[in-house]
């Protein structure tokens, strides 16, 4: 019998708990990927918007509009469920012609063996991937309206004498969008864009709701109460240290990304004409 220490090293050092160490590499994975690509989403939405073409600017407002306006939670498991069925009827559409039954039958959604995305037969790891994937298209999508919504403002504050300037001067509106407005709107994006990245970072459990392995699964499943008949290591509901060490976590990571933000906006307002940099330039003065 292990007691002390010895028990409590042994115990922190199972197959499970190595899991639950790797998860936190999932949801910084997670946090590296999906916020460049809802960057992208949300710089793509906000030059639909912006632009004279009706049909286009319809389509980057409705984009923006429709997905803020959808509780998040909801959209993440309808969107998860519609584009693995999606998938799934397109691939069964292609390798399951001869198919005479119909996909919907009452709740079940059937389609051939075939179809399955990914295969039954695939390994463990690609189904996982596979789940996580769809989690980081779901995620950017998501937090790429929002994400939209803040550089569509950031571009109209952008002085607009500075426009016109670029036009006196002969620039094109593609070259005066990416010389002069692009550059400039990031220093009013910033804060918006800093609170949709602690926004994102507090999102990171939802991937427990879509099927991920994450720190949340990990946490409820080593943190309830373990009997001697299922377990090497028994012990009691322990779910409160657990989630008090993923509070902490989140504590710790929000506080980095303070600093960090904190100092990316010093840095974008030298030169600005706004009070940030007004500050900057009578310091240092």
């Amino acid at each position: 019998m292990l007691f002390g220490l010895k028990w409590l090293s042994c115990y922190l050092t199972t197959g499970k708990h190595m899991a639950f160490y790797g998860s936190f590499g999932t949801v910084l994975l997670l946090l590296a990927i999906t916020a460049p690509t809802a960057l992208l989403f949300g710089f793509g939405g906000a030059m639909l918007a912006r632009v004279r073409f009706l049909p286009a600017s319809l389509l980057g407002k409705t984009y923006i509009a429709l997905v803020r306006g959808v509780p998040d939670i909801a959209f993440f498991l309808f969107f998860v469920i519609a584009l693995d069925q999606a998938l799934e009827w397109l691939m069964h559409k292609a390798k399951c012609p001869e198919w005479d039954e119909p996909i919907r039958q009452g709740s079940d959604f059937i389609v051939c063996q075939a179809a399955k995305v990914p295969p039954g037969s695939a390994p463990q790891w690609l189904h996982e991937t596979y789940g996580f994937a769809l989690a980081v298209i779901t995620f950017a999508i998501v937090f790429g309206a929002f994400a939209a919504n803040v550089l569509f403002g950031a571009m109209r504050a952008v002085p607009h004498d500075q426009l016109e300037t670029a036009a006196a001067y002969g620039m094109t509106q593609r070259q005066t969008f990416w010389r002069v407005l692009v550059p400039q709107m990031w220093i009013y994006a910033l804060p918006g864009l800093s609170n949709l990245w602690m926004v994102l970072i507090k999102a990171t459990p939802l991937l427990f709701l879509l099927g991920v392995e994450d720190i949340v699964y990990w946490a409820r499943d080593l943190g309830g109460a373990k009997t001697p008949r299922f377990t090497d290591y028994p012990h009691g509901d322990w779910r409160m240290w657990y989630f008090l060490a993923l509070l902490v976590f989140y504590l710790v990571f929000t506080r980095i990304s303070e600093i960090v933000l904190d100092r990316l906006m010093r840095r974008l307002s030298v030169g600005q004409a706004i009070s940030g940099g007004d500050a900057k330039r009578r310091a240092g003065a």
